[in-house]
């Protein structure tokens, strides 16, 4: 299993593939907001653990397993991140509210969250009532 570091390294090197084509450890180093020496340890170590495959100076790809983890790790995030707006998070705090719980949460609590997010989602009108409530509960005295 990844560490919490490898997991944001191989969701974003996923992300990446699937919006150009191909993930470079400058491109990596940008979008984590980290060196490229450290990127290039990382790799190496997800090289190690059969995540992708890393040729210097050639650049990487990922494996099915490194794939596999990537797409579950960015489905997770994504469905974080509708979880926290049916809830009413406000959308300046969700992206780093998912930051910081994606990694804490085990994968049968993603599981039934996601159980959650499909209620919601089935009919729109329990998203209502539940902002009903909440304005209702945001207005009462405490």
């Amino acid at each position: 299993m990844p560490t919490p570091s490898m997991e944001d390294y191989l969701e974003r090197i996923y992300l990446l593939i699937e919006d150009k084509g191909y993930a470079r450890v400058s491109d990596i180093a940008e979008a984590l907001d980290v060196h490229p020496s450290s990127v290039t340890k990382m790799v190496q170590k997800l090289d190690q653990a059969e995540y992708l495959i890393y040729e210097k100076y050639r650049g990487l790809i990922l494996t099915p397993k490194g794939k596999k983890i990537g797409k579950r790790l960015v489905l997770r995030h994504e469905l974080l991140e509708e979880f926290l707006k049916i809830i009413g998070v406000s959308t300046d705090n969700i992206y780093r509210d998912v930051e910081g719980i994606e990694h804490h949460l085990s994968w049968d609590a993603i599981d039934r969250i996601g159980d959650l997010v499909q209620f919601f989602e089935e009919d729109t009108k329990r998203i209502e009532l539940l902002r009903q409530v909440q304005k209702k509960n945001e207005t009462e005295p405490k």
